[in-house]
């Protein structure tokens, strides 16, 4: 079997008991199933659910907490217990792990992304498991993936992952609700994301966990957009993640999208902030899509935002159809000055002007990220 670098999603349904709380015994079996991987000469990168679920009862919650402070403080007390019952349960087989919380921020600032990256690569380096969570006790709405399903394929997309494991407690995406309908078949191999897929995905039937088969195909859509073939599965099959790892799994395989992007393009379409947006002529357009060049100063038609030189703005067509997203050479009040003019022109205002406004090693093409962009609004 070939040694692959494997991201693996843990849902808080396959780590917790019928009550809600964290079950070691579940624990137990899945690091002893990313152990056996460990051995087999398998890189593991495990993404959990479960600090809110290992909280909230010592607190003295019935049940999981709604407002947003009880489940800070539920995260606060969780995440030391379910860190703590990883760590005990890796060394038992010899391994150890490491905590890493993360927000949003941690991937939109640039060096904290590489910062991210160097950390995972040097725990994997020294055979470590690194244990990823959100962190769910600081991070304001604004700031938080939601679920992680994103941050996993995120994460995956970041370390260019071999495989990412969705596990879950349903065995695949099906055509309906298979609790409500008797005729519901599994779908075993998704080639393209499209919108009949989208409405096949399912709500969470959870009262414990934050993701639904939704999350998963939306996570899914990012991680094969990177490169990053994805399989849903449940843990309630035995050695489901030795199997997923050969091929031989029940589940739901997302294949990845033949154009791989490298990090750099990973970050400006998935995790930069957009602080801006240029609208660009018919000409311009066509010279990015055809001819792959970068974009003039000349091609643009209007500017909007306020920003400055290195920051990430998005490119419309003059319909407002995305065209792509990239860094700028130039702040808004610079290009105001100079938009639809030629080289020679701009040295007449900028003494130092650059000869591009987006370089084309700072740019993404819709024709590469276009998945990625699915509702956004562009600042426009």
């Amino acid at each position: 079997m070939e040694n692959k670098l494997i991201v693996i999603k843990i849902g808080t349904t396959s780590l917790t008991k019928s009550d809600g709380s964290i079950s070691p015994d579940k624990i137990a079996e899945l690091v002893r199933q990313v152990s056996e991987l460990k051995n087999l000469g398998h890189r593991v990168v495990v993404v959990t659910s479960g600090a809110i679920a290992a909280g909230f009862r010592r607190l003295g919650y019935q049940e999981r907490p709604v407002a947003i402070s009880a489940k800070q403080a539920a995260a606060a007390v969780g995440q030391g217990l379910l860190i703590e019952e990883y760590s005990k349960q890796f060394l038992g087989h010899g391994f150890v792990c490491g905590q890493l919380l993360l927000n949003r921020t941690d991937f939109a600032d640039k060096r904290r992304y590489q910062n991210v990256f160097n950390t995972l690569s040097t725990l994997l380096k020294r055979g470590a498991v690194p244990i990823i969570n959100e962190n769910d006790t600081v991070s304001i709405e604004e700031l938080k993936f939601g679920d992680n399903d994103t941050l996993s394929a995120h994460v995956a997309a970041l370390v260019h992952a071999d495989l990412l494991i969705l596990l879950t407690d349903v065995d695949g995406l099906y055509t309906a609700d298979p609790q409500k309908d008797s005729g519901a078949t599994r779908i075993d191999v998704v080639d393209h994301i499209g919108d009949d897929i989208d409405d096949m995905a399912l709500g969470s039937s959870s009262k414990t966990g934050t993701g639904g088969m939704k999350s998963k195909i939306n996570a899914a859509r990012l991680a094969t957009a990177s490169g990053v073939p994805v399989f849903v599965c449940s843990s309630g099959e035995k050695d489901v993640l030795i199997k997923a790892v050969a091929g031989g799994a029940e589940g739901t395989s997302f294949n990845a999208q033949s154009r791989v992007m490298n990090t750099r393009e990973q970050w400006l379409a998935f995790h930069s902030d957009v602080s801006g947006s240029l609208i660009i002529d018919d000409g311009a357009v066509k010279a990015l899509k055809e001819r792959h060049t970068s974009l003039l100063p000349s091609g643009i038609v209007d500017v909007k935002g306020d920003f400055w030189a290195g920051d990430v703005v998005d490119v419309v067509d003059k319909d407002f159809k995305f065209v792509g997203r990239g860094m700028v050479e130039y702040n808004a009040k610079e290009l105001e000055q100079i938009k639809g003019m030629s080289s020679r022109g701009i040295r007449d205002i900028i003494s130092d002007g650059r000869s591009e406004a987006i370089n084309r090693d700072n740019w993404i093409g819709s024709e590469t990220g276009r998945a990625l962009t699915k509702g956004d609004n562009h600042n426009v």
